[in-house]
């Protein structure tokens, strides 16, 4: 059986194919049309289907769309009607067709919104022709099960059906679903029991959001800034925010909608220069953020007393958040998804409805990686460097021949295997460097055209880990921060960030072996087992997914080779220094 979860209605389009209760393939529509996050959350953009990483999605499985017997989409628009206008643009009583409903005039694109929702079905099939030809061609054709799935238990399956834990708490906190934002659920077998949850207006992610935008950043996608510059400052308004949480005693909680110019004075606008008070404001939501959601835990293990944690929504994939969780929490045991943002709804939405169509009673699969999207083979990548007169070299041993570039200070782009899922390059589409020269990390900034308060994340030799981070234990989805080894921490300086702190992707052999092979000969020649991690893309733009994506990217970015499949494409180097670069888009900091 053949079930297709799609996420398309805020943001991160994204779409999964799942066989009897096995992952094939999933990826972000992001990666296909590089428009970062698929799209932005707004009303009118609902009808956009991830077509592309659909398409991929069913291509990998080499079936058709008329093949898949249920698609599972991650919003359902039947929980709006069960609620009376709460002040939410996207939650006035809603709108079909066929009915008459006064109370839209409030919101001028609460029609379309919804409309597009519940005409996903026929957006599917007519809105791309080659899915038009796919469902009606021939006498074969058959009709899929339309399933609309709650948001929350999207996330929440997400978190908990791939996890490697037969039973555990499970709590999903993200800007907003249909009508929730926060939710509790007992994870048992393979089930699913609501605790309870916390409805708009209320809501820990889209307070973060409101202090991303104050702060110039871009809502719904620049969150990881404001959590890299909070390390910066000082809880100095933390008691500000404090007054606007209050926690109930069963998991509830309430958000006072507080005007932040008049709290904290005028916005600081877009590339405008940083001020102290900018990074004491990241600090303070930050701080409170933790000590609000380590209320939450210590009702949810009181309510549970299970040792294990599942974690998904948006605010999951804060990884200083994480960390704190996992540090300070009755939780012994904390797992969070790789697509732990809306992406991942997709995965959820359909291991959800397959275990529910197939009444299966335990739990068949586990997510040990996050390697699901396209490949290309050496034939298909050659073929495209000969097509396009790039100048290269086929070697055959990549993971010496890389070390030895890295080794020499080099920084890299490394694209290998199947891509990631999730917002997270893991070593399939990186751009990699030692972290041993304290100046990598400007280097890797001016690279990406980034600020220079954006720390970069080492990747450590799974065996080595813990003689480099303290307390590390397995870490392969870059989503906890671990404290650096003081002994090791001078030989490392590229990646510990201001506050001692890094955000570290475990390697293991099974996982990646390539990857692993690259860091074992990388320790060879400079006896650390670590290497500098970030992704593969420059300033707005997402992750590459194709030989052209990462060709492209490589020869308009100011990094030195290419390492494609079998393949080493390097430039000349030009006379001048590195340092002579200008950044001209990069926001300076004033202290």
């Amino acid at each position: 059986m053949y079930t297709l979860g799609i996420n398309a209605v805020f943001h991160d389009s994204s779409a999964c194919l799942v066989k009897d209760g096995i992952l094939i393939a999933a990826a972000e529509e992001e990666r296909f049309t590089h428009y970062k996050h698929g799209k932005r959350p707004i009303p009118f953009s609902t009808y956009e289907l991830p077509f592309h990483a659909i398409d991929y999605c069913l291509a990998t499985a080499g079936i058709h769309l008329r093949d898949v017997d249920h698609i599972a989409y991650s919003f359902d628009p039947g929980l709006l009607i069960e609620e009376s206008q709460i002040g939410d643009p996207y939650t006035t009583i809603p709108f079909f067709p066929g009915q008459v409903n006064q109370a839209s005039k409030r919101n001028p694109w609460e029609q379309l919104f919804l409309s597009s929702v519940v005409n996903a079905p026929g957006h599917l099939v007519d809105g791309y022709p080659h899915h038009l030809q796919q469902r009606f061609a021939g006498s074969t054709t058959k009709d899929w099960e339309w399933h609309f799935t709650d948001h929350h238990l999207s996330h929440a399956a997400s978190a908990y059906l791939p996890s490697p834990f037969t039973e555990a708490a499970v709590m999903t906190i993200d800007g907003r679903g249909e009508v929730a934002t926060t939710t509790y659920n007992i994870g048992k077998g393979n089930t699913l029991e609501r605790l309870g949850q916390v409805d708009m207006p209320h809501s820990l992610g889209l307070l973060y959001e409101k202090l991303t935008t104050y702060l110039g950043f871009l809502h719904s996608s620049d969150e990881y800034r404001v959590m890299a510059l909070a390390s910066y400052g000082k809880p100095v308004y933390a008691g500000e925010f404090r007054d606007m949480i209050t926690i109930g005693s069963s998991g509830n909680y309430s958000i006072n909608d507080e005007d932040f110019v008049k709290l904290f004075g005028p916005a600081r606008r877009p590339n405008e220069p940083f001020l102290e008070q900018h990074f004491d404001l990241a600090h303070s939501l930050q701080l409170v953020l933790e000590e609000s959601v380590l209320k939450l835990c210590e009702w949810l293990y009181a309510e549970t007393q299970y040792d294990n944690l599942c974690l998904a929504g948006g605010v999951a994939l804060n990884c200083v958040l994480n960390a704190r969780i996992r540090d300070k929490s009755p939780f012994k045991n904390i797992w969070v998804q790789p697509a732990a943002g809306d992406s991942g709804t997709a995965l959820g939405a359909a291991l959800w409805v397959d275990s529910r169509e197939r009444s299966v009673s335990s739990k068949e699969f586990q997510m040990n990686d996050c390697y699901w999207g396209p490949e290309y083979s050496d034939d298909m990548i050659e073929d495209f460097l000969r097509k396009v007169k790039a100048p290269y070299r086929k070697t055959d041993n990549i993971a010496s021949e890389t070390a030895a570039l890295l080794a020499a200070d080099k920084i890299i782009g490394w694209f290998q295997g199947r891509m990631e899922f999730g917002p997270r390059a893991l070593g399939s589409r990186s751009i990699l460097a030692s972290p041993i020269s304290d100046d990598m990390q400007r280097r890797l900034n001016e690279v990406k055209d980034r600020e220079d308060f954006r720390p970069v994340a080492p990747a450590v030799l799974e065996e080595d880990a813990p003689e480099w981070f303290k307390g590390a234990t397995v870490s392969p989805f870059m989503l906890f921060i671990y404290d650096v080894m003081k002994d090791k921490a001078e030989r490392i300086p590229a990646v510990e960030h201001i506050d001692g702190t890094a955000r570290i992707q475990t390697v293991s052999a099974t996982q990646h072996p390539l990857y692993h092979q690259l860091l074992l000969e990388f320790k060879k020649l400079t006896g650390v087992p670590i290497l500098v991690n970030t992704s593969f893309n420059t300033l707005g733009k997402p992750i590459v997914c194709s030989p052209r994506d990462a060709v492209e990217c490589f020869w308009s970015s100011p990094f030195d080779a290419l390492v494609i499949g079998s393949f080493i494409l390097e430039k000349i180097p030009s006379d001048e220094n590195f340092s002579s670069h200008t950044n001209l888009r990069k926001t300076s900091i004033i202290n």
